[in-house]
């Protein structure tokens, strides 16, 4: 009995996929709940077990585009298993015909016969190097060709007009100003160097990507302003109160926590950022469900921590920690990714100084965060040396406009600066 093996459904809007890696090859063998096959969506990388045992046939390669519910592969559950180690598949002999041209291209091809005297040293270099001796101009006695011959014509260097013995070789004549001058291309050593190219599938979650940005930058009206803001008194906050808040909560203070609270203390106070278009409708939200951009092997995702207003910091940081491990993990699913109202990236922790971050559709704004870095900054008339960060706000023009992106920025730049506010709400 054959029984089919389909692409499962893995999401309401995920209509096709992409077979990334097969755990099996034709042919072998497989036991109930083995992972046959990992298949890539737009959004998340889906496992795929055998539902029965038997020998596998697969239908579709690595790297295929398939449909939801498409068949990709049989078992057969009547293949018998294997008592032992498969026999090894032996590789026929190549046809008399292929063994006589495969030696006849070993065979060194002779050199063509010439009617000159060749050195012993120049005859070796002839046959090496198969070449044509009767084009060689000898210089050597009685027209004998020599070695420095054979090296003259390989590398095209014209033959002296007259034969002169070594003895009698007129002294050679300083070369012309603009000749020595005269501009070369450097010859190049390129033994083993190549210049292949090579062609891959997009992967399905790249694809999405690639498709939703294009759609952003073409139906959203994009616009940054940027600020800074001075991480001196979070810092210390931080040194001084990471270890017993680890000790306590089990996770490690960041600055991305103090990010999250600071945005939703700024988007009560402009709720046009945390909501978006929906024909010719503003979709206002009283939640505030914020996606952090992760990196992950196989791109950015951004999975939504949702109702942070309720949160405090520690739950915003395992939140962060439980997300980014499963990213790194590919087991990111569809569910962590829907939805969203606002979204933060942080560029900086790739060393990121400045940046224009582009909108998460449909959402109407994004936060981004860049490299701290010290800079000389001018307080209270004096010159002082601060720990600095560029903050940068995309946004869509059609529903924000720039007062209240400026003033948004503004709000986390104070909350940030003065931490303390974030504990009194103001």
């Amino acid at each position: 009995m054959a029984l089919d093996v389909k692409v499962p459904a893995v999401g309401e809007s995920v209509q096709e996929a992409m077979i990334h890696k097969w755990h099996v090859k034709a042919g072998d063998f497989v036991a109930r709940d083995a992972v046959l096959l990992e298949i890539e969506t737009d959004k998340a990388t889906v496992e795929v077990t055998a539902e029965s045992e038997g020998v596998i046939e697969i239908l579709k390669k690595e790297g295929e585009t398939v449909g939801i519910g498409d068949v990709i592969a049989r078992i057969d559950t009547a293949g018998a298993k294997p008592a032992g180690k498969g026999a090894e598949t032996k590789v026929p002999p190549p046809p008399p015909a292929a063994t006589a041209a495969l030696a006849a291209a070993k065979e060194p091809t002779a050199a063509p016969a010439t009617d000159k005297t060749l050195m012993p040293a120049a005859k070796r270099m002839v046959e090496q190097f198969n070449v044509n001796a009767n084009a060689v101009e000898g210089t050597g006695k009685g027209g004998r060709v020599t070695k420095g011959d054979v090296i003259d014509h390989m590398e095209g260097k014209a033959a002296p007009a007259a034969t002169v013995t070594p003895a009698e070789k007129p002294p050679k004549a300083a070369e012309p100003a603009a000749k020595q001058a005269e501009a070369k291309m450097p010859v190049l050593n390129r033994a083993g160097h190549t210049r292949n190219e090579r062609r891959e599938p997009m992967s399905m979650l790249r694809r999405r990507i690639a498709e939703r940005l294009v759609n952003a930058q073409q139906t959203a009206a994009i616009l940054t302003t940027f600020n800074e803001v001075d991480m001196k008194a979070v810092m210390d906050l931080r040194k001084q109160y990471k270890d017993s808040f680890k000790e306590r909560h089990g996770v490690g203070l960041g600055f991305m926590s103090f990010f999250v609270k600071a945005t939703i203390e700024a988007l009560k106070q402009y709720p046009a950022i945390n909501g978006w278009i929906e024909g010719n409708e503003i979709v206002y939200h009283d939640y505030y469900d914020i996606g952090v951009a992760v990196s992950s092997p196989r791109g950015l995702v951004v999975p939504v921590i949702r109702d942070t207003e309720l949160m405090t910091m520690a739950d915003v940081e395992k939140a962060i920690v439980y997300y980014g491990t499963k990213a790194r993990d590919g087991k990111i699913s569809v569910d962590d990714m829907a939805g969203g109202t606002f979204t933060i990236s942080n560029g900086g922790v790739f060393g990121s100084l400045l940046s224009t971050p582009i909108l998460n559709p449909p959402q109407s704004a994004i936060l981004g965060m860049h490299k701290i870095q010290d800079r000389p900054m001018a307080i209270d008339g004096q010159v002082v040396i601060r720990p600095m960060m560029y903050l940068a706000l995309s946004y869509d023009h059609r529903i924000v406009d720039g007062k209240e992106a400026v003033q948004f920025l503004v709000k986390i730049k104070e909350l940030i600066e003065d931490p303390t506010r974030l504990l009194l709400g103001v």
